[in-house]
């Protein structure tokens, strides 16, 4: 295996995991000072004597002096250069919040509520609650706003990491969230206890008298990549010695994960060499990925359920099966996020989280919030269907599936 196929195992598409870690795209770490170097090459063409003013004038005038030190007032400088390029997946950490990140994704915290935050038009929103989880139990669903934490009001541009951090803690404590139900005007108060989370990333069983495979990807990522796709190894050999001919594909509410992983996991779907996905850089480079195996699930009956919680790697698969007319995909719009991050070890053990690349559906649009994954047949659990715990969605891909 080459070295950019052994980097590309490490992109993950970016989507916040409240359980007291997050996960983040990872295209490479670079922490190498000479690298660093090369990138920072170029001088800004702008005068930055006026920066310079606004620091002096503040280091003099300001009523409270000591309310931030040199050191803090650097940061938020940075934080502000970075986030004028209004990218909420484009990011600077200080050492601090970095501490915080690479804990919480070297998997030393498993407690929190369980769900998926990301962005809409400048909000905060839940992506998706996952399965299991405390957050869907206390009824959090997908497309929530989040109006506060507690006692603070969420206000327009902040940090997501910020809020994820109010939002996580140990399991056995209490949060209360202040949301927004995607189609209604009243806001209401959820208290969430937090717990444990464990949820598999994907599961297997058999429907209508055992006719129908359902398969459900909670997320593209495991312990490992290697691990995610032993499991789908595993899963796929169950199906195909069981002998049914129908699937359906449950990528509700995944937030994405291993891009790799999508791309392993549509090839079982695919003719080697179909073109599954391509990747776009910020020179206008195009890599193309193709199917790399002979499918093992070629010629099956399959139905794709996907709503505003696939994300990502998740809908890599969904587009990349419904583009090759190997699957309808039922539901609602996907979410719309297709970039990867590139993580840089700074000074002093500060990072920046920089979008480096987006990623491209097989008829060349860019995957986003304009161009979200669009289901064949677009049919929503309503909010009565939610109360009653009436999966109405499956029960219309049963339907397709029957015809």
């Amino acid at each position: 295996m080459d070295d950019s196929n052994q980097n590309r195992k490490n992109i993950w598409i970016l989507v916040l995991l409240v359980v007291s870690f997050s996960l983040g795209i990872f295209f490479g770490r670079q922490t190498d000072s000479n690298t660093l170097e090369n990138l920072i090459s170029t001088t800004p063409k702008v005068n930055q004597d006026l920066f310079w003013d606004v620091w002096k004038i503040m280091e003099s005038k300001y009523v409270e002096k000591d309310k931030v030190n040199d050191e803090e007032r650097m940061y938020g400088a940075i934080k502000g250069l970075v986030d004028s390029y209004e990218d909420p997946a484009t990011i600077f950490l200080t050492p601090e919040e970095t501490e915080k990140f690479n804990d919480t994704n070297s998997g030393k915290y498993f407690e929190g509520i369980g769900a998926e935050l990301g962005y809409s038009d400048g909000a905060i929103v839940i992506v998706s609650p996952l399965d299991g989880s405390p957050a869907k139990a206390a009824g959090i669903r997908a497309g929530d706003y989040i109006l506060a934490v507690d006692d603070y009001e969420v206000k327009s541009g902040d940090n997501i990491y910020e809020i994820v951090d109010k939002i996580r803690g140990e399991s056995g404590t209490e949060v209360v969230l202040k949301v927004l139900h995607r189609g209604e005007l009243q806001a209401v108060e959820i208290k969430i206890t937090r717990g444990e989370i464990t949820v598999p990333s994907m599961t297997l069983t058999y429907l209508e008298n055992k006719s129908v495979a359902f398969i459900d990807i909670a997320r593209f990522t495991d312990s490992s990549y290697l691990e995610w796709n032993k499991n789908w190894d595993n899963l796929v050999n169950q199906v195909v010695n069981s002998g049914v001919k129908k699937i359906v594909l449950d990528l509700r509410g995944n937030p994405g994960g291993y891009f790799d992983a999508a791309v392993y996991a549509a090839g079982d779907f695919l003719d080697a060499g179909t073109l599954i996905a391509k990747q776009e850089d910020g020179k206008g480079n195009v890599e193309e990925f193709l199917a790399k195996k002979n499918s093992r699930l070629k010629g099956f009956e399959v139905v794709v359920l996907v709503d505003e919680g696939s994300a990502s790697a998740s809908e890599i698969l969904a587009g990349a099966l419904q583009q090759n007319d190997v699957a309808q995909v039922l539901g609602t719009k996907t979410y719309g996020k297709g970039t990867a991050q590139n993580v840089l070890d700074l000074q002093g053990g500060s990072s920046l989280h920089i979008t480096t690349l987006k990623w491209l559906l097989p008829d060349g649009t860019w995957l986003n919030r304009e161009n979200p994954v669009t289901p064949d047949v677009i049919i929503e659990n309503s909010t009565e269907d939610f109360l009653k715990g009436f999966d109405r969605q499956l029960e219309e891909a049963l339907k397709l599936l029957n015809k």
